[in-house]
């Protein structure tokens, strides 16, 4: 009970900070009576990500509050986001806050020095969120140093249309679920007439290439990049690949799998065509805008409709339980080195970085998602919809959280692999041959 606890406490916390406790970030905009400042924000509140009008609505009252304006340059996390953020780094256009990613998707504008670290500003601003533990702030790969602030982590999961469940006569998965278990479900939903998985393998393949190879590893590998594909978690990542493959031969993803995009898949998944979607917390409310008649509109939701979906654990194997998620603090707020050497947006700077992580913002952010708060309170769930109260009591029941590997194995590596998964799944490439080409451009870039 008590490592359910420490576990839903570290999944749900508030950060406690004030504005006025943050050093010297009182006086920064119109209401202190020096002139407004305009910053350059871009973060990945946009799209159906669950927080993007909880990102709006702070950033309007950070505005009221200061006379200090936002000029919004948000996008949807994918690919041609992370691409748009390296390009302006590389060609000194890029904003003067950034939330974004804190793994190897950040090396490039950190290696050429254009973001500071945690404890560079708190050289000048001594009480820059040290409401966070600092033991749960991810570190740089490149130098290990602190540099994004974390406002709310992620999970990654399995959605369930349990309309199609009952449909086929399948049992509601748990935790105990397995790839056995898992397979023979497909089988009966194949048979009642639906598509089991709803991926779209030449588009997104990303979160079945992640589960597929951490179920040959355990939570203690899992990050471990191999060294070859010769080595234990070479074999691993093969025989992950060889997985999803078995499943396409087998026929559980859509007939267009190779070539649809994920929002064409996402789409069947919630208009009832497909059972499985393996995805991230921050598909909840995609779903939950699935089912409003606006989906700007939270009173148009239809209750009856969102009852239909659920969230379970990813089927587990060998050493990984199925409740052994992946999940973490992945992203946070840099304060770029162009807005530091700007006299008139520095303290603007650490003023809106201290508001977004300042508790009258946060819990709206983190409530069912992870932070890097020292203090977690109850969640209070009364406020939350139903898929929303699902995912909280999914959550409750992980047994560990892991980092994405694909964080790690980014740009060309991904090439043989991520691109190359129609050829795998196909036959037309060697799954040990994909992994081995991947790895020797990561060991070699």
């Amino acid at each position: 009970m008590m490592k359910k606890r420490m576990i839903a406490a570290a999944l749900a916390g508030v950060m406690v900070l004030s504005i006025t406790a943050c050093g010297k970030t009182e006086n920064t905009g119109g209401s202190s009576g020096t002139k407004p400042v305009e910053l350059t924000v871009t973060t990945t509140f946009a799209g159906e990500d669950t927080n993007a009008q909880n990102y709006k609505d702070a950033v309007k009252a950070w505005e009221e509050k200061t006379g200090n304006t936002v000029v919004d340059t948000s996008a949807s996390s994918d690919e041609t986001f992370k691409t748009r953020v390296t390009t302006d780094f590389e060609t000194g256009s890029e904003p003067d806050v950034l939330f974004f990613f804190n793994g190897a998707d950040a090396n490039s504008f950190i290696e050429a020095g254009k973001v500071l670290s945690i404890d560079e500003i708190r050289k000048e601003y001594p009480d820059y969120v040290t409401n966070m533990n600092d033991d749960l702030i991810p570190g740089s790969l490149v130098d290990g140093k602190k540099y994004a602030v974390p406002v709310n982590g992620y999970w990654e999961a399995m959605f369930v249309n349990t309309e199609i469940l009952e449909a086929a006569g399948v049992t509601m998965p748990g935790a105990d679920y397995t790839m056995e278990m898992f397979k023979a479900d497909c089988e009966k939903i194949k048979e009642a007439g639906y598509t089991p998985i709803a991926a779209a393998l030449g588009n997104i393949p990303h979160y079945w290439w992640e589960f597929a190879i951490f179920n040959h590893q355990s939570p203690e590998t899992h990050l471990t990049i191999p060294e070859s594909v010769d080595d234990e978690n070479g074999q691993a990542w093969t025989a992950g690949l060889n997985d999803i493959k078995e499943l396409y031969e087998l026929g559980y993803f859509p007939d267009n799998t190779l070539s649809a995009t994920d929002d064409e898949t996402f789409a069947m998944f919630t208009e009832g065509k497909a059972a499985f979607l393996i995805d991230g917390s921050w598909k909840v409310g995609g779903i939950v805008g699935s089912c409003q008649s606006d989906p700007e509109d939270p009173s148009t939701l239809d209750k009856e409709k969102l009852a239909k979906f659920d969230v379970t654990y990813v089927p587990g194997n060998g050493s990984r339980k199925a409740t052994d998620l992946v999940g973490g603090l992945s992203s946070g707020y840099y304060i770029t080195r162009k807005a530091w050497d700007d006299p008139a947006k520095r303290a603007a700077a650490v003023d809106f970085v201290s508001y977004m992580t300042s508790d009258s913002v946060v819990p709206a952010f983190a409530e069912h998602a992870a932070s890097a708060l020292k203090d977690a309170p109850e969640v209070d769930t009364s406020k939350f919809n139903e898929l929303q109260v699902k995912a909280i009591n999914m959550m409750a029941g992980a047994t560990s959280l892991t980092g994405a590997a694909q964080d790690l194995f980014q740009g060309d590596c991904r090439v043989s692999t991520f691109d190359g998964m129609p050829e795998i799944v196909t036959g037309k490439v060697d799954a040990a041959d994909a992994v081995a080409e991947g790895l020797e451009v990561y060991h070699n870039q």
